[in-house]
């Protein structure tokens, strides 16, 4: 009995980390992304996401544990933006998806099961400041790790 279940232990381990190196828990990339209207998409419907600009959601169920700081623009907006570029290229999982001069698309990879969370940084002239999202695309819970690389990256622009 023990080893039965010992072997099914084993084999579903097996199936799972197979299932992730194939790709199986990255989801889908988002149709949305980008700004429109000078917005960033609204945070998820679930504890999974953080945004500088979910206080502009105020029915928005999950704007409360969403909202973050817009990150400060040091020096002049694409100045910025392109330290920015720099800094997250060094971050562990990191891909590069889109480098506009004004806006940043970065994913991040998570090393074991390869989930994957999109997160935005846009330039905002308006305010004077770099607006960001970050959201995982599978997870209901990201357990804070969206909302920590933030601050990472924030940290890091600041030094």
């Amino acid at each position: 009995m023990l080893q039965t279940l010992l072997l099914v232990l084993l084999l579903l381990a097996v199936a799972v980390s197979l299932g992730a190196q194939l790709g199986l828990f990255a989801g889908r990339m988002p149709s949305d992304l980008g700004t429109r209207d000078g917005r960033l998409k609204p945070p998820s419907m679930r504890p999974n996401s953080v945004s500088s600009q979910a206080g502009l959601y105020p029915d928005h169920p999950q704007r409360a544990y969403a909202q973050i700081e817009p990150l400060p623009v040091r020096g002049d907006g694409p100045q910025t933006m392109e330290r920015l570029r720099r800094i997250v290229a060094t971050l562990p999982g990191a891909k590069l998806a889109r480098s506009d001069p004004g806006y940043l698309h970065v994913l991040f990879v998570s090393r074991w099961l390869r989930f994957v969370d999109d997160a935005e940084f846009w330039f905002d002239p308006r305010a004077g400041v770099i607006q960001v999202r970050s959201a995982s695309r599978l997870r209901r819970s990201d357990g804070g790790a969206n909302r920590a690389r933030i601050e990472r990256i924030r940290a890091r622009l600041a030094a």
